[in-house]
């Protein structure tokens, strides 16, 4: 978990989730440009493979609470894959007071056609865990009422190349090699845009970033050509 602030302190913070069986390195990048763009942030590690959605949401409460505390403005979410299933989960148990805006890169909201092939096999189940048969397109009653409708503003990023040629064959295209991007909308989002890239490369890439910090600052992404 890395917390960093401006030497003047901002207003505005963001709370970054990576996606599962990653860590808050994966959002360095992310983080480093947030910092410049005058955000205080919160990039958290949290166990993905370990624990279901709901509990994963009780052990990042308290250093997320603690740090939209310390704000005189309002929390933001940035999230990765899984990270903005994690998000939902969170928002809908704790929410802060003051609750900005939300961009999730490459969420499976519908779920992902991937999860639905592999949750039965014991490596599947060994190496992602609980959270990773939450992640399928076919949600038990438990997990769908994990998942409210969402009344916040929500952007949504995806990726639409794919460096996974086995693991992704049958996937509906487009998709990013690990979520349709399809899957990747969310009924009640504000605004929804496709980058030029894969799932794992998102959270790097210039233009999501570029697009993230527009839509943090505007409610909505920058319009390209």
């Amino acid at each position: 978990m890395s917390e960093r602030r401006p030497a003047a302190s901002p207003s505005d913070g963001v709370v970054l989730l990576h996606g599962i069986s990653r860590t808050a390195r994966s959002f360095r990048r992310m983080e480093l440009a947030l910092d410049d763009a005058g955000f205080a942030t919160l990039n958290l590690d949290y166990d993905s493979r370990r624990k279901p959605l709901d509990a994963l949401a009780e052990d990042i409460h308290p250093a997320l609470d603690r740090f939209a505390h310390s704000l005189d403005g309002a929390v933001h979410f940035v999230c990765h894959s899984m990270g903005g299933l994690l998000a939902r989960v969170y928002l809908a148990q704790h929410r802060p007071a003051r609750l900005g805006r939300v961009v999730m890169l490459g969420t499976p909201n519908g779920g992902s056609e991937i999860a639905d092939r592999l949750k039965n096999l014991a490596a599947y189940r060994a190496f992602f865990g609980p959270a990773g048969q939450q992640l399928v397109t076919r949600r038990d009653a438990a997990t769908s009422a994990l998942l409210p409708a969402i009344d916040y503003p929500t952007g949504v990023i995806a990726g639409n190349r794919s460096i996974y040629p086995i693991t992704s064959i049958g996937l509906p295209r487009p998709h990013d090699g690990r979520v349709s991007v399809a899957n990747t909308r969310l009924d009640g989002m504000a605004d929804h845009i496709v980058i030029r890239t894969s799932h794992p490369w998102l959270v790097r890439n210039r233009d999501a970033i570029a697009q993230t910090i527009a839509f943090l600052h505007d409610g909505q992404f920058a319009k390209t050509r």
